[in-house]
């Protein structure tokens, strides 16, 4: 393989790998702040167990999201040394206002929220937990401001080679973010959601701590819900979006070879995706056009219409990107969305008629419903990168003309090889210590703890004391 194709891989793989923490992080904050804001408000003790509960997950989802955050960094320089030269002055900006003031202000107050419980008032500790909810939010805003600049330029000149940013207020208002990161955001309280959801049904099954259990539960399918519908109806705005200002991308997600006018839309297409139109495809009328441009009519470009086009703008060359797995993500993407809807529903439907534990169906499979967010972010994310290749930065730099020129194949491949596994190790211990710490359960003490008293152990079972 070449250094190119070796980088591309290594990068795909480590950002998958950090993607896995992230969305969580973002839904877990604000989950365990409207728990705190209740115990807040009512004094019911249960509320403040259960912020400290599912704060014990959030703290070691976000350790290991840190931890595998710190390569993305490094890879700009080490592999992508072109890609970093062109875009350094624009991505400078807002990744820096990431570090210094989203990402300090998330982990500052973290830290005051572990250790803060006898140390604050009620209120205070409860404006230190949101505090971490807006800092890891913004966080994401400053990152896909950056990524943004990928998917639509804005705010800049090329001088000497390199994109020079010229308007800081139309990166920060560029269109694509405006769609982007409130899709990010309901994607991650989907994700924590649908993780509250089957953890609390994996112990409501059992009859552990029911009561407990059930408020978890009900809180989950209602935020749920309504997360799952809103990244529902703002994917439809990036779909839009996608339309006017990346037609290729929406193109290879329906495998439309030629252009329709009105546009169906692709129930389901078999074939060669990746080198000609000639497949057998099930295809809904107009529903395309639909999407597009909220009416039954309307052109939609095809592939080969499109290539042509930007062969004539940006001079010859190949700008089909890989049709078959655009077209498989982006249905596996909406397909475990969908099905995360009917999940939350269906709890949220129970949640309002009160109805019985015992007869409660389907209690034993709604912990594996946890991976489907997983799946749905993953997807989404290879969607969005693979579709606009061949570009990096859309229109401005080709990937190919993007990666270091004095790397060696097996430099990039000892990384490569290296990185996975140490990654997967991290991801092991991940997934063991969120599986061992959910099966345990809240901690009998913390429950049973009354106003104004203080358990015998720590106050978060991380064998962190806080005297």
């Amino acid at each position: 393989m070449s250094v190119l194709t070796l980088s591309q891989w290594q990068f795909a793989i480590t950002s998958v790998y950090h993607f896995f923490f992230v969305p969580l992080t973002l839904g877990l904050t604000v989950i365990v702040a409207i728990m705190e804001t209740i115990y807040v408000s009512s004094g019911n003790e249960m509320y403040k167990a259960m912020a400290k509960f599912w704060g014990k997950l959030l703290l070691i989802n976000f350790a290991m999201g840190v931890v595998t955050g710190i390569v993305m960094e490094f890879q700009f320089g080490m592999n992508w040394a072109s890609y970093s030269r062109f875009v350094g002055d624009v991505f400078g900006a807002p990744l820096a206002i990431e570090a210094l003031l989203a990402f300090f202000l998330e982990s500052t107050f973290l830290g005051v929220w572990i250790f803060g419980w006898d140390s604050l008032s009620k209120g205070l500790h409860a404006a230190a937990i949101w505090l971490v909810a807006i800092g890891s939010n913004l966080s994401a805003l400053w990152i896909l401001v950056a990524n943004s600049f990928m998917q639509q330029p804005v705010g800049y000149t090329v001088e000497n080679g390199r994109a020079v940013m010229t308007d800081f207020w139309a990166l920060l208002g560029n269109p694509h973010v405006w769609v982007e990161f409130p899709h990010t955001l309901f994607s991650g309280y989907s994700t924590a959601a649908l993780f509250v959801l089957g953890i609390s049904a994996y112990h409501l099954f059992r009859k552990s701590n029911p009561e407990f259990f059930r408020r978890s539960f009900s809180l989950a399918s209602v935020f749920g819900t309504l997360a799952v519908l809103m990244v529902i109806l703002i994917g439809h705005s990036q779909a839009q979006e996608m339309v006017r200002n990346q037609p290729m991308k929406m193109a290879a997600a329906e495998a439309l070879w030629r252009s329709q006018d009105p546009a169906s839309f692709s129930l389901l297409t078999i074939g060669n995706l990746s080198q000609t139109g000639d497949v057998f495809a099930i295809r809904i009328p107009r529903v395309l056009s639909l999407l597009a441009y909220n009416r039954l009519d309307g052109k939609v470009n095809g592939i080969y219409n499109l290539n042509s086009q930007y062969q004539q703008t940006y001079g010859p060359g190949n700008y089909i990107p890989p049709v078959a797995v655009t077209y498989w993500s982006f249905r596996m993407m909406v397909g475990a969305g969908f099905l995360m809807l009917a999940i939350a529903a269906y709890g949220l439907y129970h949640t309002m008629r009160g109805t019985p534990l015992e007869k409660f169906r389907f209690l034993n499979l709604l912990p594996f419903a946890i991976g489907l967010p997983y799946l749905a972010n993953t997807t989404g994310w290879l969607m969005t990168e693979i579709g606009r290749q061949p570009w990096v930065v859309f229109g401005l730099m080709k990937t190919a003309d993007a990666s270091s020129a004095n790397l060696q194949p097996g430099m990039v491949l000892a990384s490569l090889v290296l990185l996975t596994a140490v990654y997967g190790v991290l991801m092991a211990a991940d997934v063991f210590l969120l599986v061992r710490a959910a099966k345990a359960g809240p901690d009998p003490a913390a429950q049973e703890a009354g106003p104004g008293s203080r358990p015998a152990q720590d106050d978060l079972g991380l064998g962190i004391s806080m005297d």
